[in-house]
């Protein structure tokens, strides 16, 4: 044990995406750009729902929180990558790994739980459209949204107490762009079994409540459109919903397959972990955007300009 101590890893080391320098270059130079936009695009949803009033309403409450979420999960991990590739290095010390580690699972846990509520906000909205103004008042909505972040709390402690307190004593090579639980736990100089265990557990008891409610919502949802009668309100009302199932299978599917499995390490690893982390929160502006008549007339009228989205 004292040798543990003794020997104790103070940094790690990145290897990144790709060990090919031509390779490494090329993949600086897009994530760069696919940073940039996925800041300015859910950055600009967010300013033109606070500004204009008009889409001062749970749903669109609900979005601007969503696109906040989308602009951090990236930030978490890119800004770390892209200096690193600047200044020609690898290393990301214990300290600021456990708290990448941490950050991630906040944010997205957080985000999770939070499209799950915009199922039920939808799930309102479609099978009880009288009411939905009383239940989904700004009270509720807030307690809500605040409830998501706080069940985002947990599951980010719920993840970095098993990581914290294994020994590391080298090698310190973490074969990923990011640190992350699993990636960690392999380098542990003991059995990270119980490690590994609760990573499972934790995102299984997560997964299971965000898919409980969404499935619910949405068979609901399904029974409530098949009862109407005309064509054209089937396909108003389900049209409100095809964004928000778009973005949840996006989301959903890489995550499942990252974390609901045995701690097994595949060479297409790092490409959902790409996709999930910084292209989904790219795309997300503009699934909802392209959809979205109201946040395009609203963008138009932020810029003082007409902007074509098409």
């Amino acid at each position: 044990m004292e040798v543990r101590n003794e020997t104790r890893v103070t940094q790690f080391i990145l290897l990144g995406l790709s060990s090919n320098p031509d390779l490494q270059n090329i993949i600086f130079v897009l994530l760069l750009v696919i940073y940039l936009l996925t800041v300015a695009g859910n950055l600009l949803i967010v300013v033109t729902i606070y500004v204009d009033s008009r889409l001062h309403s749970p749903m669109y409450f609900f979005l601007s929180n969503l696109s906040f979420l989308d602009l951090s999960l990236p930030s978490v991990i890119l800004p770390k990558f892209l200096v690193n590739f600047v200044l020609r290095r690898k290393t990301i010390s214990f300290q600021d790994c456990i708290a990448q580690v941490f950050f991630f699972h906040f944010i997205e846990g957080t985000e999770c739980l939070h499209l799950t509520l915009m199922a039920y906000d939808r799930y309102v909205a479609i099978c009880n459209p009288l009411r939905y103004i009383t239940i989904m008042n700004k009270r509720v909505c807030l307690l809500l949204v605040v409830s998501t972040w706080l069940g985002g709390l947990v599951h980010g402690f719920g993840q970095i107490f098993p990581v914290v307190h294994l020994p590391f004593c080298g090698p310190n090579e973490i074969n990923h762009f990011y640190c992350d639980t699993h990636p960690l736990s392999v380098l542990a100089c003991s059995s990270s079994f119980t490690s590994e265990t609760a990573d499972i557990v934790n995102s299984g008891i997560l997964t299971l409540i965000c898919s409980s409610v969404l499935f619910i919502s949405y068979a609901h949802i399904i029974a409530t459109i098949l009862k109407v009668n005309s064509a054209e309100g089937k396909k108003k009302a389900f049209s409100t919903c095809v964004s928000h199932l778009v973005v949840v299978t996006l989301f959903f599917g890489p995550l499942v397959f990252m974390y609901m499995r045995p701690p097994v390490t595949f060479a297409a690893d790092k490409l959902f972990s790409v996709f999930y982390t910084i292209v989904t929160p790219l795309l997300n502006p503009f699934i909802y955007t392209l959809r979205n008549e109201e946040v395009k007339k609203a963008m138009k009228k932020l810029g003082g300009r007409k902007v074509s989205f098409r």
